[in-house]
């Protein structure tokens, strides 16, 4: 019979306690899982409307059918809203933005909030939508115009100046840049041209112009006739006119106020790599050449704009000061609020 060592169980509980260290260190250094599947799932919050981002997640899964994207989509001022409160929380669920206003990326960028994202791939990107520090990137140009009733109005508008008629401006009704963040481009802009300013908008206001909430509401009201008139950005209007609303859009002839939808990464997002993907799939040609079956503008030089769109080099961009916009931005909100309310 073999006799036990008197020590023996301590040995047993010595062994025993460093296999469960071991494995326990090991099981923390390999990923999990469930930690796996988290770096190949991303969170997208957008402005840009549910449907267009549903063919677009689509194609994306075509080619990268390992990533999961969900989405949060709301005007840029709500998206912004809700961001902001998950920051204060320490909770961010945004993996990428996606929405149209360059100065609230300005702002995130500003607050140290983007990842610096140097080697994206840009080639083919013109360099003013490339942010200088590469956290944010042009995906498209939008531009700001009027939209019309057809069966309403017989003479269409030719320019800013037209809306401010007496007939006009009482039927008219434009976004609000409380939700939306073209919107806040576009007063900005105009308020900014020595030929407007806010004089411009107090007319507006004056004849009776309302502000509705975003974009949607306007191409809405005036297709189904309850305003003649309506400030939007193009590709609203042409989609609703393609699909048989009686609506049609002036590019007028001051110029157009533009934005260029850019889309950067989050910082502490979860999952980089696939975040990148994202990206890198944005400002490729394949996502250029959907943009133009949606109605949008290309930034890639050489490919043509949708039926019936004007070259894009034949538009007049307003200038505007960014710096000076992103400084006034709150106030220019309360002057816009003081005017028509929101």
């Amino acid at each position: 019979m073999t006799k036990i060592p008197e020590k023996a169980p301590d040995i047993m509980k010595t062994i025993t306690r460093r296999t469960t260290l071991l494995l326990a260190a090991l099981v923390a250094g390999l990923p999990t899982a469930a930690s796996a599947q988290a770096e190949r799932s991303i969170t997208v919050y957008t402005s840009q409307p549910t449907e267009q981002m549903a063919a677009v997640i689509e194609a994306f899964n075509a080619d990268h059918p390992d990533i999961t994207v969900d989405l949060f989509r709301s005007g840029t001022t709500e998206v912004m809203n809700k961001l902001q409160a998950e920051f204060a929380a320490g909770n961010v669920q945004a993996d990428v933005l996606l929405i149209a206003d360059t100065l609230a990326m300005t702002k995130l960028k500003e607050e140290g909030r983007l990842l610096a994202y140097a080697d994206a791939p840009v080639d083919t990107l013109p360099d003013a939508l490339v942010d200088p520090d590469r956290t944010f990137f042009g995906t498209k140009l939008i531009t700001t115009g009027i939209i019309y009733n057809t069966d309403l109005v017989e003479t269409a508008p030719a320019s800013w100046q037209d809306l401010l008629a007496e007939d006009v401006a009482s039927s008219l009704i434009m976004p609000s840049p409380l939700y939306s963040g073209a919107a806040v481009i576009h007063v900005g802009t105009m308020v900014q041209q020595p030929e407007f300013g806010w004089d411009f908008y107090t007319a507006l206001a004056d004849e009776g112009a309302v502000a509705g909430q975003g974009n949607g509401s306007v191409v809405e009201a005036v297709a189904r006739g309850e305003k003649a008139y309506g400030i939007i950005i193009e590709y609203m209007a042409l989609n609703a006119k393609a699909k048989g609303s009686p609506v049609d859009f002036v590019f007028p002839s001051e110029g157009v106020s533009a934005i260029t939808q850019p889309v950067a990464i989050l910082k502490d997002s979860d999952a980089i790599e696939a975040a990148k993907t994202f990206v890198d799939w944005q400002l490729s040609a394949k996502a250029q050449e959907q943009s133009v079956e949606q109605g949008y503008f290309p930034v890639i030089e050489g490919m043509a704009p949708p039926a019936g769109y004007p070259d894009p080099a034949s538009l007049t961009i307003l200038e505007a000061d960014d710096a000076l916009m992103l400084k006034d931005e709150e106030a220019s909100k309360r002057e816009f609020a003081d005017l028509f309310g929101g």
